[in-house]
Parts: structure tokens; C-alpha cells; sequence
């Protein structure tokens, strides 16, 4: 979406190596997320819509309570092949709540992974944007949910953002490594599958405007379906 997706959608505070317009990471929050304490095993989450850029894709915002414990497995679908990933409610439950709920409405489906990056501090797929990216969401956001500690080694499933409390629909998948600072929410892990982000970065990278190592993959990532069990 225009440069302000870009400010840190995986807007790592790296602004001179990293994304385009990568602004200072934000202070993470004191505690795991600003989920509202529920009852009966839930947690009440806030899905504010956000007008000035609505919805690329029909989609209700998720229920506000989301289940505080279970385990989650997602399969991307991919042209390259499957990628399994595991979640985990209890440490994000608002984050895999919103991630199950646009998968159930078919919003990743037949979708493309519009960045690629390959450098030393940041090795990722990007994911989770309709129209390119940076710019395609499902029309509204949600808060963080970070302890501070958050590490992003490869395997990791995480959130990318627009600066704090921006979550949406983006997600990036780490193929190597990511040296970010703990701003970006970690809900995931992936199960099987890092062989195919392998053969994707094999693929090469279409150098974007400001950094040959981080663009477009040079052979287009497309999501099919992405199917859930839980």
C-alpha cells in the first residue's frame, strides 16, 4: 500500500539494509499482548476496521474471543509445495485466532507472496497481501502480542506490521535468518517444508528499487489454499 505498508512491514528498524521506509521498531509491550482477560478459556481480542484501507477481498473481522490453549496446524498449499506450520494459542491466542479466521473465509487462497529478501540480516518470504506487496489487507487491525524476548530464527511464522499494534493479514516466513528487533509477533513455527522455501530462494530475487536482495521472487509464489485443522 503505497510506502506506508512499507514502513515496517517487516519493518525491521534496519531502514538502511532492510524494507523500504523501515521506521524505528516500537517498544515491545510490557506483556504478552493487550488481549482483554475472558472467561471459560478466552480471551477477548479488538479488530478495529480501518476505512482508509478497506477490506481487498470480502471478509468479516474475526469474533472478539479467542481460545486461549490448543494447537493449531495450517498447511500453505503452494506451487512449490506444501509448508506445514504449527500454532500454538496460549502464547498468541488474538494473532492464531486471526489467522484461522481468514483462512476459514478463503482470504489467503488463491493469493501471492509478493517479497522475497536474502541478505545477511534479513532472509524471509513475505505473505498475506492481495494486491502486491505491501498493499492488500483485510480491512482492519489488531494489537501485538509480544513478551520482548521474540527471536526470529529460520522456521519462524511471524507477523509483519505498518509500526506498533498494525497487525493484519501480512505474515512472513523466515527461510535463514531475521536479526530484527522483538517487534513483530511470533505465532508460528514451520513443521515441514523449509526445503521449499529453499527451492524458492533458489529461485532468485527480482531486485526491488532500493536492494537487489530484497524484491519480488524471481519464479512467482502462489498460495492456492491454505487448509486448517484444530
Amino acid at each position: 500500500m503505497r510506502t506506508r505498508w512499507m514502513v515496517p512491514a517487516l519493518a525491521i528498524a534496519l531502514a538502511a539494509t532492510l524494507p523500504s521506509g523501515v521506521a524505528q521498531a516500537a517498544a515491545p509491550n510490557a506483556e504478552a499482548g493487550k488481549a482483554t482477560p475472558g472467561h471459560h478459556g478466552k480471551v477477548r481480542c479488538e479488530f478495529i476496521p480501518t476505512p482508509e484501507n478497506p477490506a481487498a477481498k470480502p471478509v468479516r473481522p474475526p469474533r472478539p474471543w479467542a481460545k486461549k490453549r490448543g494447537i493449531v496446524e495450517v498447511t500453505l498449499k503452494t506451487n512449490f509445495g506444501d509448508i506445514k506450520i504449527r500454532m500454538d494459542r496460549r502464547a498468541t491466542p488474538c494473532t492464531v485466532h486471526n489467522f484461522v479466521s481468514l483462512a476459514k473465509q478463503r482470504f489467503f487462497n488463491r493469493t501471492q507472496c509478493w517479497r522475497l529478501t536474502n541478505s545477511e540480516r534479513l532472509g524471509v518470504l513475505q505473505c498475506g497481501d492481495i494486491y502486491r506487496a505491501e498493499e492488500g489487507g483485510p480491512g482492519y487491525k489488531f494489537d501485538d502480542e509480544l513478551t520482548g524476548k521474540e527471536t526470529y530464527p529460520r522456521g519462524t511464522v511471524a507477523m509483519g506490521n505498518w509500526g506498533p499494534d498494525t497487525n493484519s493479514s501480512q505474515f512472513f516466513l523466515v527461510h535463514s535468518h531475521a536479526n530484527i528487533p522483538p517487534a513483530y509477533t511470533v505465532f508460528g513455527r514451520v513443521t515441514k517444508g523449509l526445503n521449499v522455501l529453499d527451492k524458492i530462494v533458489a529461485g532468485g530475487i527480482i531486485p526491488g528499487p532500493t536492494n537487489p536482495q530484497d524484491g519480488q521472487p524471481k519464479n512467482p509464489v502462489k498460495i492456492h489454499r491454505v487448509l486448517v485443522r484444530h
